[in-house]
């Protein structure tokens, strides 16, 4: 065998020998962090039902507890349950002086655990919880970090349903304000302190994603409250959401804004168009209605008005108006039919009152032809002095300057001759529905755009 055979055996039995000093040293290692772990928490050296010292060990000081989370997502806000349901990873850290170990020279950086009852926990409960649960896909999703200066590090990945009350007047243009809060149960704040963690406290996922709101920001806060028990120390995120416009814009102002214009339709039709004025009519009050119950449907029956009950009111009115426009028109019509039979009746009526008058004056004439004094006629003729004085004052009348109005030279258009009373009632409703609607949304669009900032109370 030559000296290189002897140099690999070599190398070969250094390397097993390594190997096993390694596999030695980890063992160890283990045994030795099981033996820290039974020196902490044997039996009879560990109480987990006492609470830790305050700062530097002092026993009459409450234990401070630093509280920070990581908002992984946020599935839904619910306008009519006043609700939202949100995914967190929950820390809390604080120092039990009698979790102290060795680290065997930096080598043990933390111990870890998964049983939460084998230390001291904080009775931290969430005020305004409706409902929630752990995670244990595939193991469950919580662990303890003992630090060798006695710091516990305790991490949980919950999921909430938290109540959120909101203000729903300024809806759909509203932004809403959610509180997450955190609070002590039984000890008050004599012997636990809750405090927000230095730095960054809250922090939330980067591609968080709402389907009707935004996250425009966060505010983190105290929130202690005093019973009759006592003061009990509590903490608070408020989130801000705005409500995205978008989507309402689409599904309700837009459509109601359409139904508005197809009532104005009728205003285009003949008047004698019975049925089609009242399909239309009927047809557009009735998807109006439809329109407004959806709406309402989706929303808490709330006593106060909301911006979107302003807007499905007018629009409701709009249509309602157009309805009724055309049961006016239909009433002009019918007088404006009696009105031209009764003109018809007096002119046939003063034409025969007129031809008896020529009847008899011409018989007395025949008849006393000779008479030496002069009758007088029932009808006076045109050449009349009597006449063209009337006449004359009549067209003096005619002529005389009067004051320009825009609005009834407009009108002047359509004489009463020609164009009836149900005829200008069309004709205005052209020109005023849809300038009065105008106007409705120059102040509906500044009044509530402008209480959207002044009412921000974040």
């Amino acid at each position: 065998m030559g000296s290189g055979h002897y140099f690999w055996a070599i190398l070969y039995f250094a390397s097993l020998c390594s190997a096993s000093l390694a596999n030695n040293a980890k063992i160890n290692f283990r045994e030795k962090e099981k033996k820290v772990l039974d020196q902490i928490l044997g039996a009879g050296k560990y109480d987990a039902r006492i609470r830790p010292s305050g700062i530097n060990g002092t026993a009459n000081k409450p234990t401070n507890v630093e509280v920070n989370m990581f908002l992984r997502s946020i599935s839904k806000i619910d306008d009519y349950k006043m609700e939202y349901s949100v995914q967190l990873t929950f820390r809390e850290q604080w120092t039990d002086e009698r979790l102290k170990f060795d680290d065997i020279q930096g080598r043990l950086k933390y111990l870890t655990l998964t049983e939460a009852n084998r230390v001291w926990m904080p009775d931290l409960f969430f005020s305004n919880e409706k409902e929630g649960h752990f995670h244990n896909i595939i193991m469950p999703n919580v662990y303890i970090r003992i630090f060798p200066n006695g710091s516990v590090l305790y991490s949980i990945r919950i999921s909430l349903t938290l109540a959120c009350p909101m203000n729903l007047k300024l809806y759909p243009l509203d932004r809403q304000i959610c509180s997450l809060r955190m609070a002590s149960y039984g000890w008050t704040t004599n012997d636990l302190v809750f405090l927000w963690k230095e730095g960054d406290p809250v922090q939330v996922v980067k591609n968080l994603h709402l389907p009707r709101f935004t996250l425009e920001k966060f505010l983190t806060d105290y929130c202690n409250s005093k019973t009759n028990t006592g003061e009990y120390s509590c903490l608070k995120v408020d989130l801000l959401f705005k409500r995205e416009f978008s989507y309402y814009l689409i599904q309700i102002y837009i459509p109601c804004c359409m139904l508005v214009i197809v009532s104005w339709v009728s205003f285009w039709l003949d008047q004698g168009a019975v049925p089609a004025r009242v399909s239309l009519g009927v047809t557009t009050l009735l998807t109006m209605a439809t329109q407004t119950s959806g709406i309402n449907a989706s929303l808490p029956p709330v006593s106060y008005t909301k911006a979107i009950d302003v807007w499905t009111g007018v629009c409701l009115t709009f249509v309602f108006g157009a309805l009724l426009e055309f049961a006016l028109v239909n009433y002009a019509s019918r007088s404006d039919r009696a009105a031209d039979m009764h003109k018809e009746n007096m002119k046939k009526k003063r034409r025969d009152l007129e031809q008896a008058s020529l009847d008899a004056a011409s018989d007395l004439l025949d008849t006393d032809s000779n008479a030496t004094f002069a009758m007088k006629p029932l009808v006076r003729h045109p050449g009349d002095p009597l006449a063209l004085e009337k006449r004359l004052q009549c067209e003096v009348h005619m002529q005389a300057p009067k004051r320009p109005n825009c609005c009834k030279t407009w009108l002047s258009k359509f004489p009463t001759r020609q164009c009836s009373r149900s005829k200008r009632i069309d004709v205005i409703s052209r020109i005023t529905f849809p300038l009065v609607f105008a106007l409705f949304n120059l102040v509906y669009w500044s009044t509530y755009l402008f209480r959207e900032e002044e009412d921000e109370t974040f």
